[in-house]
């Protein structure tokens, strides 16, 4: 019963108000009521679906994280601000005032491409990036580079600043699947960089929700549930779990106090974008145990604690009241499963007065 611990909390208090008497029979599941019930409201036993859920902490963070590195050498003189989103043709940063400049494609530039090139996927995508930032008229997308392509080079370095070689190299260009936002700068102006040396955070513009789940609680992490997730300030958007990790991760020593948790991963697509533009913010996530079918439910509030421990309820018929011990199943919607002897849909039982 996964709220269990929380909603005792709760009832606790309940039990302080109401005066609660033991089970008399030993053993039975009915008990006498107190001589002047406090009860003045009653809800109905209803016979329904419940819906067990664990609430789980995550962060609203961005997609597809990655390191950056270029194979510029020299002084940095100029770097993106965290934060700043960079779209094609855009600067990420600059050595010895040389732009290093983000273009879209999924294949990193792994050579340096001029005219004589063997013909390659690599050369159309420099292509489609310079078509689509405005150079090369008579330019053909494909995957030969032609002496219009070297045209179009030349032009584009002339605009960007860059010495006009018509060769392009990963000391000019990063090749990335689109648009990206800064989340951390791992170099600053002045800095010395070099091949290889990475010089930033990036991730995608997409909001998702990461999870690091304990693997006790994985079963409740399937691909394609539905969740809710509570953001900062009460704002509650739907989502879907999109992945979920097949390596656990374990953190901490394992040793004695703070022992180690063992993780997976689980990201977590919002329906719509949130409000807040915080990045790692800290949310709260309804995860899905079980459902429970057909089975009679009562209001929370409905529930007492017994003396002797476990629970009852305060059954209300024809004026008077008797006391049905009872075992709680799933929690949710403010209502919980109970089964108990000679419990029924449509009794109504004691809730306290609003």
């Amino acid at each position: 019963m996964r709220k269990l611990l929380a909603a005792t909390a709760g009832l606790l208090a309940i039990a302080a108000a109401w005066t609660v008497v033991s089970l008399l029979d030993g053993g039975g599941t009915e008990a006498a009521a107190p001589a002047t019930p406090p009860t003045t409201a009653t809800a109905a036993i209803t016979r329904q679906d419940l819906v067990d859920t664990k609430t789980v902490d995550g962060a609203l963070t961005y997609a597809g994280e990655r390191q950056l590195s270029t194979d510029a050498s020299g002084t940095v003189t100029w770097v993106a601000a965290e934060g700043a989103v960079i779209r094609r043709g855009r600067s990420l940063l600059k050595v010895d005032r040389k732009p290093v400049v983000l273009m879209y494609g999924t294949l990193p530039l792994y050579r340096p491409l001029q005219q004589g090139v063997s013909d390659g996927p690599d050369v159309e995508q420099l292509e489609r990036n310079l078509k689509a930032l405005g150079y090369g008229d008579d330019l053909t997308v494909d995957d030969h580079f032609s002496y219009a392509t070297y045209l179009a080079v030349k032009a584009w370095q002339d605009d960007r600043g860059l010495p006009e070689t018509g060769r392009v190299d990963a000391a000019q260009v990063v090749f990335l699947p689109s648009a990206v936002r800064v989340t951390d700068a791992k170099t600053e102006v002045g800095a010395k960089t070099g091949p290889g040396r990475s010089v930033l955070t990036v991730s995608g513009l997409r909001r998702l929700v990461h999870v690091d789940l304990d693997t006790g609680d994985q079963t409740l992490a399937r691909k394609g549930a539905k969740v809710t997730v509570e953001l900062p300030g009460g704002e509650q958007i739907s989502g879907k779990i999109t992945s979920v990790g097949t390596v656990a991760r374990s953190s901490g020593s394992g040793q004695g106090e703070g022992d180690g948790t063992t993780t997976v991963d689980v990201d977590i697509t919002l329906d719509k974008t949130p409000k807040t533009r915080l990045d790692q913010a800290p949310v709260e996530v309804e995860l899905v145990s079980e459902r429970h079918k057909n089975v009679l439910a009562v209001p929370v509030e409905a529930l007492l604690a017994l003396r002797e421990g476990g629970f009852g309820v305060e059954v209300v018929e024809n004026g008077a009241t008797r006391l049905v011990a009872v075992e709680t199943g799933a929690f949710g919607g403010g209502m919980v499963e109970i089964t108990g002897t000679g419990l029924a849909e449509g009794m109504r039982v004691g809730v306290p007065a609003s």
